[in-house]
C-alpha cells in the first residue's frame, strides 16, 4: 500500500508541471499589423482581414503563388483549418488581390544550385 501511495504521489508531482504549462498556453494573437503595410489594391483590406483572423499577414506576404495555388490554399485553409468560406465575388476579390500583389517569384539565379532538383 505504501508503494502504491508513493507511486501515485510521484506520478502526480511529475505530471503537475506539464498540466500547469499546458493550461497556460495562450491563444494565437497576431501582432499588430495593418492593411496599409501591404501593397495597395482592390481587395487588400478584405484579404488582410480574412487572413489575419488566424495568422499574421506577413506569412501571406512571404508567399509567391499563381492564382490556382492561391485558390488551392484558400480551399485548404477552409477545409483543414476552419477558415470561413469565401465564395463568389468575395473569393474573386481576394484571389485577384493575392494574384496581383504576391505573384510567383522568379527563381534565384547564381549561387549554389541543387543538382537533384528537377527543373
Amino acid at each position: 500500500m505504501h508503494r502504491v501511495l508513493i507511486l501515485f504521489l510521484g506520478t502526480a508531482l511529475l505530471t503537475a508541471p506539464v498540466s500547469i504549462a499546458l493550461s497556460q498556453v495562450q491563444k494565437f494573437a497576431p501582432r499588430d499589423e495593418s492593411p496599409e503595410e501591404f501593397p495597395a489594391g482592390p481587395g487588400r483590406d478584405e484579404t488582410f482581414y480574412a487572413c489575419t483572423a488566424c495568422h499574421g499577414f506577413k506569412l501571406v506576404a512571404a508567399q509567391g503563388m499563381n492564382r490556382r495555388q492561391w485558390d488551392d490554399t484558400l480551399t485548404f485553409m477552409t477545409t483543414k483549418h476552419g477558415m470561413p468560406g469565401l465564395e463568389g465575388k468575395d473569393r474573386d476579390l481576394v484571389l485577384n488581390y493575392l494574384e496581383t500583389a504576391y505573384p510567383p517569384r522568379a527563381p534565384a539565379t547564381g549561387g549554389w544550385q541543387n543538382p537533384f532538383l528537377n527543373r
